[in-house]
């Protein structure tokens, strides 16, 4: 007969159950994943001192915990814990201490119980994932027991969570609080850590689907923050020209219902427009008007603008007369913003009257009847620089914002307070994002200057404004170090890079001068666009948790998840060892506009394949090596560009980037290596240098194999433009001499 549990037990579980009920609204998918009998390891994530409670009460089977022996002994709730069956431990423990909690584990599943480890070991204190210990595989180790996969979604920002820095001693946001707990196909007991950890982060992306659920659409979502903040600063640019929320969302009603005159009913529109007020104006004008916005880059050829648009159908651009004079050409069918009618006195106060006394829901009737309700819909169409070839066109949907907006927040702990400095264009992914939507959606200021290069500008509107938040690449960060004071960025508390690779020189002459750390993240227009970042350290009573990794591109966003695979076998390969990246997530873009052939090249089985080679380290951080496209395979080796690349830039001393290596065709090898250089240097000593420091010798290219040019392929962003360095490299080869 099977024995009852202790009474004691009993009653703590009620408890304990009680108190779930009362402060949270629990959501438990694949519960049919943890087995009905016999031994199973369950293994979670931790986001609060909650999560043992949520995960007892949203499993079908009494589960016994692992927990920290520091709150294990805590007087008042020691005897709660022991009556639940938790087994203490604690770093701190000496080696047999730790030992005989381990065995103490074993034992559990050894009689047939269910178990479950938080393998971080800590409660995160920054919203992210932590690395996983390693110390339940030595509890599985020798059984046959399933480890099951569970992930807790929603908790960061709860009571017992660590937002904010503190546990409790905080308003809840809401009562009571919805969460998420996620148990996945269960994984053979000789699964690793990252295994484990990969598996939770793909739970995790699932359940970030079902917080976007409960969210409407950018422009439901931007009306319901005017309403909420009228008076706050949302737009301003360095003309002068600033509105409030509730302002902006007049004017672009106004702009919206304007521009169903100039647009054909149905179809999309163009945007040629600079950072600055005007241009988001015209993005959020057309949200609220159910209309996509097609970005438009600012150096575009009018054969290179008009191929972008026919491939989206788009037939009216909006622009101004600054940018096609700069330009020297005008769209076929141009809208001028500045031609558009202004709202006179009278239906401003009407306007204002509206935002005032009508709900949020009427508003979204009167202001955006035709604004889309779906979150699946194409909210916007960027597309990607063509650095690998010709330019697509990324959908992006309503959803894959919010989630990159949702997910950024999160991790980088926004404030009602900050302001965003905006100097990335809008049609760059990381600009119409980080800089235009996430100030709107979650009620925080944006200042914009429409030429990054234009230091003083720049410099000057930051010193008026006061911004918290920069998003650059790191070109721009080199020249706002070289001509910036420092009192001009006092302002600054997060500085993000993206677009390239941050140098480590260049992010600690930032700190030394600015005060302020540059993190590097990163991302695809494809992934809209963030799905990676580092963030800053946060520092805890007892030990660091660590956001960030020099050298990395830092660990994935709530909701996404990365893998790297073998590119010849599509396998997943183990922590350390490189591989091709692919990313999943509900920031993954539709697919590019007018091209499923390129859509079906770049997705597999819901995962984004980004072409970049990459190894994820044993605490979960993520080094990018180079684009597959950048190695050459030589003796049966892949050759990494980069590495060849950085190495060479290093023996030369060359202040900027001085060299790109290429690969062409060769009759006899397959592939062979070519170097692009602009400065006058010695080839020989280099490569004799690099033969010295055990370089292998076909990763040296021959003398007459590097080629002096004027300029690299590298643009302003510091992105290299594969397709023409391999233009330049086979021309280069072509010449008398190659």
């Amino acid at each position: 007969m099977k024995a009852r549990p202790p009474l004691k037990f009993l009653l703590a579980r009620l408890l304990g159950k009680v108190l779930i009920l009362l402060l949270y609204r629990m959501r438990i998918k694949g519960r049919n994943h943890c087995p009905r009998k016999g031994a199973a390891l369950l293994v979670a994530n931790h986001v609060s001192y909650a999560d043992p409670l949520l995960v007892a009460v949203a499993s079908p089977r009494i589960v016994h915990f692992l927990m920290s022996r520091t709150y294990y002994d805590i007087p008042v709730a020691h005897w709660f814990f022991k009556a639940m069956g938790a087994i203490p431990v604690s770093g701190r423990d000496s080696p047999k201490a730790v030992i005989r909690s381990l065995e103490a584990c074993r034992k559990v599943l050894e009689e047939g119980k269910v178990l479950c480890i938080f393998a971080e070991g800590t409660v995160s204190r920054h919203g992210q994932m932590n690395s996983f210990k390693k110390g339940f595989e030595r509890v599985v180790q020798g059984l046959d027991v399933p480890v099951v996969p569970v992930h807790l979604d929603r908790l960061w920002g709860s009571l017992f969570s660590f937002e904010g820095g503190g546990v409790l001693f905080k308003w809840p946001r809401r009562l009571p609080y919805p969460v998420t707990v996620a148990f996945g196909p269960s994984l053979p007991s000789s699964a690793t850590a990252h295994q484990v950890r990969q598996a939770i982060q793909e739970l995790g992306s699932e359940s970030f689907r079902l917080r976007l659920a409960e969210r409407e659409t950018l422009a439901l979502e931007y009306i319901r923050m005017a309403k909420k903040h009228p008076w706050r600063l949302a737009l301003a640019d360095s003309s002068g020209r600033s509105l409030s929320f509730g302002s902006a969302l007049a004017a672009a009603a106004g702009l919206a219902k304007a521009l169903d005159h100039e647009i054909d009913a149905g179809r999309n529109a163009g945007v040629m427009l600079p950072a600055s007020v005007g241009g988001g104006l015209a993005v959020l004008a057309l949200t609220l008007a159910g209309r996509a916005p097609v970005m438009l880059g600012l150096a575009l050829s009018k054969q290179a603008a008009a191929e972008r648009c026919a491939k989206a159908g788009v037939t009216t651009v909006l622009t101004s007369r600054k940018v096609t004079d700069r330009l020297g050409w005008r769209p076929d069918r141009p809208v001028f913003i500045e031609d558009l009618p202004l709202p006179g006195r009278w239906a401003s106060l009407g306007s204002w009257l509206r935002l005032l006394v009508m709900s949020p829901e009427r508003l979204a009737q009167v202001w955006a009847p035709r604004a889309s309700r779906d979150l699946e819909d194409v909210a916007a169409i960027l597309f990607t620089s063509g650095s690998t070839g010709v330019p697509k066109g990324a959908m992006l949907s309503h959803a894959n914002i919010l989630s990159n907006v949702e997910a950024i927040s999160q991790v980088y702990a926004t404030l009602a307070t900050d302001r965003v400095l905006g100097v990335l264009t809008l049609h760059h992914a990381l600009g119409f994002t980080a800089t235009l939507w996430l100030p709107l959606l979650l009620g925080l200021g944006a200042v914009y200057h429409h030429d990054p290069a234009d230091v003083s500008a720049v410099a000057a509107l930051a010193e008026r404004f006061r911004p918290t938040i920069l998003a650059a690449t790191p070109v721009m960060l080199a020249a706002y170090l070289r001509r910036v004071e420092a009192r001009a960025f006092g302002s600054l508390r997060l500085v993000v890079a993206g677009a390239d690779k941050l140098r480590e020189e260049l992010a600690a002459a930032w700190l030394d001068k600015f005060g302020v750390l540059p993190l590097e993240g990163y991302g695809t227009t494809e992934l809209s666009p963030v799905a990676a970042v580092n963030i800053p350290d946060v520092v805890g009573s007892r030990r660091r948790q660590k956001g960030g990794k020099v050298g990395t591109i830092g660990r994935p966003l709530p909701g996404v998840t990365i893998k790297t695979v073998c590119p010849e076998t599509w396998e997943s390969t183990p922590e350390g060892v490189p591989g091709l990246l692919l990313v999943k997530g509900p920031n993954v873009m539709k697919g590019y506009v007018g091209d499923p052939a390129s859509t079906s090249e770049c997705m597999r089985h819901g995962w984004y394949v980004t072409g970049d080679v990459a190894v994820i380290d044993d605490d979960g951080f993520v080094a990018i090596t180079d684009r597959l496209a950048r190695f050459t395979r030589i003796d049966g080796e892949m050759v990494p560009h980069r590495a060849l690349e950085t190495r060479l830039q290093d023996l030369s001393g060359a202040a900027g980037p001085a060299f790109l290596v290429s690969s062409v065709p060769d009759g006899e090898e397959g592939e062979r290596l070519v170097v692009l250089y602009k400065n006058d240097c010695d080839i020989e000593s280099l490569r004799s240098r690099l033969s010295e420091e055990g370089f292998p010798r076909p990763w040296i290219p021959e003398a007459r194999r590097f080629h002096r040019v004027a300029e690299l392929p590298i643009a302003a962003s510091g992105k290299v433009d594969l397709a023409a360095l391999k233009a330049m490299a086979a021309e280069a080869e072509r010449r008398p001499g190659g």
